[in-house]
């Protein structure tokens, strides 16, 4: 096994090194062979792509989350999002009392039987694959109903920050003057606002207005959409900045093309493989900043699922870090699941998609 891995990485760095051949070539005006085949720029980077290790482990993790979180509740219905276990619990709570006769002490302890109207804390079991939490919630299910929050919601902020930025950013890098000073202040207001103060106005806001649930979230990914795409704008401005004064920059104004064509059909598609790189990467970010959100009580509240919100239950209960570790570690476990394949992937884009990046 170890030969035939060691045969096709040789292959491979063989066929990279055919293919720069045939480029300096054709840049030399020299004649090809005509047994050789070129292999397009795409295959050599899902080939280099693949070749990393981290960069397969992390697409792994991903792709099963989604798998976990969207089609796992199709499968497992035996429990709802915020539908708890209400089978009957008795709870023994036991106090002491100690006084003394004649100067000898006595201990006397009493067991008290408490009924909950919920199976709290219950253990892992046929009915619950990882026990239920402190209000009788199925954890496994929770779990599920989460990621489809936590996952969605950061592909959707990272999606309109990063069409926000490459308009804002092709615009000020393409027509310059006042415009990019424009632009570029404005980045530099957004970029000097305090984030955590404003969020907490907005959740008070929200709080007046009514809003709970699962939708409170999505009006503050709102707030951080707005307010966070400055730096994706920054990267298209400085990379525009260094494209439009290339040679088929040059021969687009001669033909006469108008300038939203020569910015998003010319200049934006030769900065998509560092914009795909920081949007693979953005969203580990942004799993951790719904997390962070649900955790301090101002995302998803309560019937309602989300991991941030599942890690809550350490604020309100100390006792839970070391009795009820199934409360809160598994949506713990999730969050970095997804953050470390977010980051594993975009880290294998770049390396594919850097040409300087031979392996």
């Amino acid at each position: 096994m170890e030969e035939n891995k060691n045969l096709e990485n040789v292959s491979l760095e063989k066929e990279e090194v055919v293919n720069e051949n045939i480029e300096s070539n054709v840049q030399d005006n020299e004649p090809l062979d005509k047994n050789i085949k070129l292999m397009s720029p795409t295959r050599m980077v899902i080939r280099r792509f693949f070749r990393s290790k981290l960069s397969i482990i992390g697409l792994i993790m991903v792709i099963g989350l989604f798998v976990f979180s969207f089609f796992g509740p199709l499968v497992y219905t035996r429990w709802g999002e915020t539908t708890p276990d209400s089978s009957p619990l008795t709870e023994y709570a036991t106090s002491e009392f100690t006084y003394t006769v004649n100067g000898q002490t006595f201990v006397v302890r009493q067991s008290v039987e408490k009924e909950m109207s919920y199976n709290s804390y219950a253990p892992i079991s046929g009915d619950h694959l990882l026990g239920t939490d402190q209000q009788g919630y199925d954890i496994f299910t929770r779990l599920m109903y989460g990621g489809r929050i936590s996952l969605t919601v950061s592909f959707l902020a990272v999606f309109v920050i990063t069409l926000l930025g490459v308009v804002m950013g092709g615009i000020a890098g393409y027509f310059g003057g006042w415009v990019d000073n424009l632009i570029m202040r404005i980045c530099d207001v957004l970029m000097c606002l305090p984030g955590v103060p404003i969020l907490l106005i907005i959740g008070l806001i929200l709080d007046s207005a009514g809003v709970g649930g699962s939708e409170r979230i999505y009006w503050l990914m709102i707030y951080l959409t707005l307010f966070s795409w400055p730096g994706t704008a920054r990267l298209v401005r400085g990379q525009i900045l260094s494209l439009r004064e290339q040679e088929y920059m040059v021969a687009a104004e001669a033909m006469g093309y108008s300038a939203p064509r020569k910015i998003f059909k010319h200049l934006v598609p030769n900065v998509m493989p560092q914009l795909i790189v920081q949007m693979s990467l953005s969203l580990g970010s942004m799993i951790l900043y719904e997390a962070t959100l649900s955790y301090l009580n101002l995302g998803v509240r309560a019937p309602f699922a989300a991991w941030g919100t599942m890690i809550n239950i350490i604020s309100t209960d100390p006792n839970v870090i070391t009795d009820h570790f199934l409360a809160w570690g598994p949506a713990g476990i999730c969050i970095v699941i997804a953050v470390l394949g977010f980051n594993f992937v975009g880290d294998g884009l770049r390396d594919a998609l850097d040409p300087k990046m031979r392996r």
